[in-house]
């Protein structure tokens, strides 16, 4: 087992819980999180299989310092309890729950988890949860969502089921996602979560990944799930703060302290007046960029 780890979460690859083989070659990949996949990724037929293997992978590899989540299916079938029973003695970082829709679903699986670590002598909220919105319902309920439980570290966004539900027609642009996908980030940043982007379905556009994950970030969102091992490393770029940036900030900091010292509330910099809403975004970027570097190390 590997221990908890904090991570960066610029990219979350999905991999699909019944093939050993596919887990075994994510736990060497670059992504910062591994959602071990349950749900929609495996076949109906081979749901204790992947089960199986999914104990038995966080039993015995290697994962280094990639966080490791399990997504178990939709809390309505009667798999989830399953998933849960088969999976937590493999003490995985945190699990994913689907088409969360209330508060009620997460609080059903953290008083789980409560139990669980209370009989196993594991540390109090040492496994973590992440809510999918991924319908208009959820997206409707998505404070009190937020809300649900202490354990609770990020909210994520599934496009697809979205879309279905509301009887939106896809496009390129997401412009039909606009509005859910700025909901989600402004109820994670009331509530101190972090937000995670929708999946980029083109496996062969990589202006389509490069242009999401830039309007994603734009947006808000921290990072984005993945489903290829080719998209990775666009999407950590991306998300990442790049040097540029960080000393661009650094530099704005810097400034800030000199006319602080002076005595100077608001001032002109680089051409453009700087207040405090400016400052805090340097300044957050720089805490961002930090935390990603220390989690590498």
């Amino acid at each position: 087992m590997t221990a908890m780890v904090s991570s960066p979460r610029r990219s979350l690859l999905y991999v699909p819980g019944d093939s050993l083989r596919k887990v075994t070659k994510a736990s060497t990949l670059p992504a910062d999180t591994l959602i071990l996949d349950l749900e929609d990724g495996v076949a109906p037929s081979q749901k204790a299989e992947a089960r199986a293997t999914v104990q038995h992978a966080l039993r015995t590899l290697d994962f280094g310092a990639r966080e490791r989540l399990v997504r178990i299916n939709d809390q309505i079938s009667s798999l989830a309890q399953a998933d849960l029973a088969s999976t937590l003695d493999g003490r995985p970082d945190g699990y994913v729950v689907p088409k969360v829709e209330s508060a009620a679903t997460l609080l059903a699986v953290s008083n789980f988890l409560d139990d669980q670590e209370r009989a196993n002598g594991w540390p109090a909220g040492h496994i973590r949860l992440f809510a999918m919105i991924e319908t208009a319902l959820g997206v409707m309920n998505l404070r009190e969502i937020a809300q649900a439980t202490p354990r609770l570290d990020a909210l994520i966004f599934g496009a697809e089921d979205f879309a279905a539900s509301i009887g939106a027609v896809r496009t390129r642009a997401n412009t039909e996602l606009f509005y859910a996908r700025s909901a989600l980030v402004t109820a994670a940043g009331a509530y101190g979560l972090q937000a995670i982007d929708l999946v980029f379905t083109g496996l062969d556009d990589q202006p389509g990944l490069e242009a999401e994950c830039t309007s994603g970030r734009q947006l808000g969102f921290i990072g984005k799930t993945v489903i290829h091992p080719a998209q990775i490393e666009t999407t950590n770029h991306i998300f990442a703060p790049s040097p540029t940036e960080i000393e661009a900030a650094r530099q704005l900091i810097t400034a800030f302290e000199v006319h602080q010292t002076a005595g100077t509330g608001a001032f002109a910099y680089a051409g453009k007046m700087v207040d405090m809403p400016v400052i805090r975004t340097a300044q957050r970027l720089l805490a961002r960029a930090q935390s990603i570097e220390q989690a590498l190390e």
